[in-house]
């Protein structure tokens, strides 16, 4: 019997305008395991986290375009539950309670340990508990996002773990365009630097597994998995 495909990894979102901090938290996170994709700003910030991929947010309170603040309460606001640290340079309880009253789940001033950090991410995840992934059910695929495993009417398609994750950013918005720019973000992290036309090479192959019918290409644009193939 094949061994069960590997756990996917927690994907980390960290909102940090300092590019110098982010890019060193970001490589540090990396190599604990996690997934992390890096903004600079509350307004992207908060567009990242509405995609409810994600399974933490460490959050700056400093930020252009939304604060960190309001960022979490129009969070909460949508009813999403994904725990959130915040960082500032502030310090003082208020400070820390305006935090905690807009939904954060925990709050670090900076300067901080890296250790403290990912102790604290590691006790969040904990406490939250990452809940079972769902399945996600477009047209004839199954897209089971615990289990790593995709089916097509009913019969299981074998992926790699690099297809898999290409496919299930598809599928968590099915009928809508997702540009490569986006896959790539998800898919292969912060750290990559390679070509972006990798994209291609991965759409082509899960077109050869699933059947051509299933991924558009729009032009210009992106990808869109199909409703109704």
């Amino acid at each position: 019997m094949p061994a069960p495909p590997p756990a996917r990894p927690f994907r980390l979102l960290l909102v940090e305008d300092e590019k110098r901090l982010a890019r060193a938290l970001a490589s540090g996170l990396i190599a604990e395991g996690y997934a992390v994709d890096v903004v600079h700003d509350g307004t992207e910030g908060l567009r990242r986290a509405g995609d409810g991929s994600y399974d933490l947010i460490v959050l700056d309170i400093m930020l252009p375009g939304l604060n960190g603040y309001r960022v979490c309460a129009a969070l909460r606001a949508a009813g999403s539950d994904v725990p959130v640290l915040m960082l500032t340079a502030k310090d003082g309880e208020y400070d820390e309670a305006e935090g905690l009253d807009t939904g954060a789940d925990d709050y670090l001033t900076k300067p901080f340990s890296y250790v403290v950090l990912v102790a604290r991410i590691k006790a969040l995840l904990r406490r939250h508990g990452r809940s079972a992934a769902p399945v996600l059910r477009i047209g004839s695929l199954t897209v089971d996002q615990g289990a790593h495993t995709v089916l097509r009417d009913g019969e299981e398609v074998a992926l790699t773990a690099k297809e898999f994750a290409v496919l299930e950013q598809l599928a968590l918005r099915a009928g809508e365009v997702v540009a490569k720019a986006e896959i790539l973000d998800h898919v292969w992290d912060f750290a990559y630097e390679g070509d972006l036309n990798i994209i291609e090479v991965y759409i082509s192959a899960l077109r050869r597994k699933l059947g051509a019918g299933y991924i558009r290409t729009v032009r210009g644009a992106g990808y869109r998995l199909v409703t109704d193939a």
